[in-house]
């Protein structure tokens, strides 16, 4: 039987992971370092966890449940104590495609990553249609990125991410750089900063006297329409008046050269900074 060393196991990411792989075909050493993580994940899933060592000594994988700006930190503290041919399972790339992890020929670096359910997802239940982040109850796909390593231990990490990211509706190959393009590049550089201006845009029409709940409601509605539209959900298209209104304020709203956040020295600095922070950042 496959041995997977769950690192960080009674963190919250962690708790997901090793209730999902429960039940499956790996056997599991759970590894946590903090007491409140330990008895987390024994009152969720009732399950012990062993010290790092021996949870690493005969392990075919090792899975990171661990912060991801410190992937490459800890697995500098541990990559010598690997058999050859040890899979090493990431859930994030900015480490990876920065250079952080430890040089290592002859063991295989894997990364994935969720999509998360889709905002068009249609759920049979209400359970399933709040689960925004996946992996409980809500279909998600996920991509995957074999780093280094045989070819056959992509299928094998492909299994384990298809396991812990249940349920997964479709697997996407990608590369590293393909990966860090769509996290942070893509997602989060792009997507949650524009999401975040939505938000501020709405608060400031219910600053200027619109009630909040016509705001919301006005806002969320359009946005499914417009969504729908751009991002070929349904067949439909904007209006003359929404054209010449997206031709006026475009050029206010963003730079010309806006997109040249996801050049790939854009996305290198910015894997950079997340694993190692410039000081005062986030203040």
């Amino acid at each position: 039987m496959t041995k997977i060393a769950l690192l960080g196991a009674g963190g919250k990411m962690g708790v997901r992971l090793a209730t999902n792989l429960q039940g499956s075909a790996y056997d599991v050493a759970h590894v946590e370092v903090s007491d409140v993580g330990r008895k987390r994940l024994k009152d969720v899933i009732g399950a012990d966890c062993v010290d790092q060592a021996t949870a690493l000594a005969d392990a075919d994988v090792v899975l990171m449940a661990v912060p991801d700006a410190l992937i490459g930190k800890i697995a500098h503290t541990f990559v010598d104590q690997l058999k050859p041919g040890c899979a090493v399972i990431m859930l994030d790339a900015a480490a990876p495609y920065a250079g952080e992890l430890p040089a290592r020929a002859d063991i295989t670096y894997f990364v994935t990553h969720p999509c998360h359910p889709s905002i068009f997802r249609y759920e049979p239940t209400r359970e399933a249609q709040k689960d925004y982040f996946g992996g409980v109850a809500a279909s998600q796909a996920i991509v995957c990125a074999l780093m280094q390593g045989p070819e056959e231990h992509y299928a094998l990490c492909e299994d384990i991410a298809k396991i812990i990211y249940q349920p997964v509706s479709r697997s996407h190959r990608v590369t590293v750089e393909g990966l860090a393009i769509l996290e942070p590049g893509l997602s989060e550089t792009i997507g949650a900063t524009l999401v975040t201006a939505l938000r501020e845009a709405t608060d400031r029409a219910i600053e200027k006297g619109v009630p909040k709940e016509a705001a919301m409601d006005f806002m969320l509605g359009h946005l499914g329409i417009e969504m729908g539209i751009l991002f070929e959900d349904f067949p439909g298209q904007f209006s003359d008046g929404a054209i010449y209104a997206i031709n006026q304020a475009k050029p206010k709203l963003l730079k010309e050269d806006w997109l040249k956040v996801l050049e790939p020295d854009e996305i290198k600095q910015s894997v950079q900074e997340i694993c190692n922070p410039p000081k005062g950042a986030g203040k």
